[in-house]
């Protein structure tokens, strides 16, 4: 295997296995560490079933963080709500210090008794490399 070859692996691997870190954090985790793991710059926007209404994109770690909390202080996600983000069927292509990555999504409720779906989406995901390693510069939610 060539080092090109090697470096490749060794950058899916790390960005398959931050996806599923920010996947356990969001569910039962640290949201500091959760928001960290995205670009100083990063984006999250979730685009809505047809007819919901559109919010605005969150930009940075502040915005990311309060929006994790808030859905914590909702009881949407996080401990004690019995839901479980699972990310299948995940592609990455690395092009030099970017990357895209293509998840599906679905969130389970009531994982204590007899789990149900609750949302199934489409994560679309952009990549940086940075001095502290891979980090999430954007993710779009599509729930069509």
């Amino acid at each position: 295997m060539t080092t090109s070859m090697l470096q490749l692996v060794t950058d899916e691997l790390e960005i398959r296995n931050l996806l599923m870190r920010l996947a356990h954090l969001a569910d039962y985790g640290d949201l500091k560490e959760y928001a960290g793991l995205f670009t100083e710059d990063g984006r999250w926007e979730s685009r809505p079933v047809a007819g919901a209404p559109i919010a605005a994109p969150l930009v940075g770690h502040a915005d990311i963080l309060a929006a994790a909390l808030q859905r914590r202080a909702d009881g949407i996600l996080g401990p004690g709500t019995h839901t479980r983000h699972v990310l299948t069927t995940t592609t990455v292509q690395i092009s030099g210090d970017t990357a895209k990555a293509s998840s599906y999504l679905t969130i389970y409720k009531n994982t204590n008794t007899e789990p149900v779906v609750k949302i199934w989406a489409l994560y679309a995901d952009d990549w940086r490399r940075t001095h502290a390693g891979w980090r999430l510069a954007s993710r779009v939610i599509s729930y069509d």
